[in-house]
């Protein structure tokens, strides 16, 4: 089907003729114009730019998030509370997560939508990974931890991470145990355990592609760090780490520091929390990584105490925030790590396991947004988390079910090449245009639409025809969400749909309000895509 396009026909009333004059004036008028052909190149990305996480907690079991369908909409009181436990983050209310066991990485289904995602990253990490011991045997795994550690992690299910990997085209990214169970009588970091792991990874043929030291440092307390953790004790650790990755895995990619919650407020109200600078972990460590890595989170979610709604999803101040984080840690960058790549390894709606919306419509286009923003700027890598835990995993952790987020990275792995362009629309406001090299063919060039207004339709104009695919949805609240006005089901076997799109001529192209759409022009002809 072709989309439609106001033209005005012949032999209709001098009032008629009139009156579709004006709209297609309006709408002309109205129309952001773009030419593709000319579009110049901004940046190149990873092949492997839209990559995500599988926390170490999913790996091993433990206590994660808890759903808001069986945590309520609100925080549990203290006269719910139930005992903490040890393999949990320091500080918060226990009633805030819920025990899964391991993540079945042998899932057919879990593997084939992985894989459809691929090429990309598999960070396996996050806070519980700072005090996970590594059982290097094939004995069941232990009952508890050793003194020192919060989990245990087999060698079977680090295995399980491997078989992973190979068969999804992922890349492994990680991280190593900081916590006191790998510190020596004066409370210095030692190999022993990232050495285990290394060996048996080694073993299995298989490698590290890249490698944070922590969880993000400027968060030690919470991350099982020794008390009273500082940047020059950091700096200290990770320079023995350096000196050990080098030495027994060259090829590894070094990322640091992998810092967080610093550029905008996490916290409700505009209040501080106590955190290391990041600024002064660089200085103490000098130009010791090989890209600079850091976090991103707009807020923390209502589990946390944030408030941030479902109304708030698609304004200029939230979607903006990414580029607000982004330029305090390019920064840093420039100052310390001059020349480096910049990596975001790990992402989401909101730290504390999501919002309610962030498996909804309502997050696709903060998902979008920022990934077509950051590819714009340079941004390397960017890692969703998760991919299917708690309220932000692309899928449903209890049926596998993709949501909304999983169907977005779909389209733009496949049109979204990784030579970035310059569409000479101003970013900001309630249109945001995104283009790239066309994945697919040579000279194209792929276009990424987002109407961020909830009531009007938005037009571009295109000199070049193509396929146009548009995502919409019931609401912004809908964990449902439609290709061309058709509903998007994955198989019971992990299969996806074919994502075809629809015939688009050259002209004027309509936006529905609160859409996504995806533009596929193949004979646009732009040198930087040859």
């Amino acid at each position: 089907m072709k989309v439609p396009i106001k033209r005005v026909s012949r032999g209709v009333s001098l009032c008629l003729g009139l009156s579709a004059i004006t709209a297609v004036s309006a709408q002309e008028k109205h129309a952001v114009s773009l030419s593709p052909s000319k579009m110049p190149k901004l940046a190149t990305l990873d092949s492997r730019y839209l990559s995500y996480n599988v926390e170490m907690v999913e790996v091993t079991g433990g206590r994660f998030w808890k759903p808001y369908k069986a945590a309520g909409e609100g925080q549990a009181t203290a006269a719910t509370r139930t005992p903490p436990d040890a393999n949990q983050q320091v500080g918060l209310n226990p009633d805030l997560f819920q025990y899964r066991p391991p993540i079945d990485l042998s899932n057919p289904r879990l593997r084939k939508l992985a894989a459809t995602l691929g090429p990309a990253y598999m960070r396996v990490s996050g806070t519980w990974q700072n005090s996970t011991y590594f059982q290097n045997d094939d004995r069941p795994a232990l009952s508890q931890s050793p003194e020192g550690f919060k989990g245990v992690l087999t060698r079977d299910e680090w295995k399980s991470v491997i078989d992973f990997a190979r068969v999804t085209n992922t890349k492994l990214v990680t991280s190593v145990a900081i916590s006191p169970g790998v510190r020596n009588a004066e409370g210095v970091w030692t190999p022993s355990q990232a050495r285990a792991v290394l060996d048996y990874t080694k073993s299995l043929g298989a490698s590290v592609a890249a490698t944070e030291f922590m969880n993000e440092p400027n968060f030690p307390g919470p991350g099982s760090a020794p008390q009273g953790y500082d940047a020059v004790a950091f700096a200290r650790d990770v320079k023995l780490f350096e000196a050990f990755l080098r030495k027994e895995s060259p090829g590894t990619i070094f990322l640091g520091p992998g810092s967080v919650g610093e550029g905008v407020s996490l916290a409700p109200g505009g209040a501080q929390i106590k955190i290391l600078e990041t600024e002064d972990i660089m200085k103490a460590t000098g130009a010791i990584f090989d890209a600079f890595s850091y976090h991103f989170y707009g807020a923390v979610s209502r589990r946390c105490g944030g408030k941030i709604g479902i109304d708030q999803a698609l304004s200029a101040e939230w979607l903006d925030r990414t580029d607000t984080v982004e330029t305090f840690y390019s920064a840093l960058r420039d100052k310390y790590l001059s020349g480096k790549p910049l990596w975001l390894t790990e992402t989401a709606e909101a730290a504390c396991g999501g919002d309610p919306f962030a498996g909804q419509f309502a997050d696709s286009f903060r998902f979008l947004n920022q990934l077509g923003s950051l590819a714009q700027i340079g941004v390397r890598v960017v890692m969703h988390n998760t991919l299917a835990s708690s309220d932000y995993g692309l899928l449903s952790e209890d049926t596998l079910e993709p949501r909304p987020n999983y169907w977005a990275a779909l389209l733009w792995k496949r049109t979204m090449g990784a030579e970035v362009l310059d569409p000479g629309v101003p970013r900001g406001g309630s249109l945001r245009v995104f283009a790239h090299c066309l994945a697919v063919s040579k000279g194209g060039v792929a276009l990424l639409a987002l109407n961020t207004d909830r009531n009007e339709e938005q037009f571009l104009t295109v000199p070049v025809s193509g396929e146009m695919l548009t995502l919409t949805a019931a609401g912004l609240e809908s964990r449902q969400v439609s290709l061309n006005g058709a509903e998007l089901h994955a198989g019971s076997d992990g299969s996806v749909p074919s994502l075809k799109g629809q015939r688009m001529e050259a002209g004027t192209v309509p936006l529905p309000p609160a859409s996504i759409t995806f533009l596929m022009l193949p004979t646009a002809g732009n040198k930087s895509c040859m």
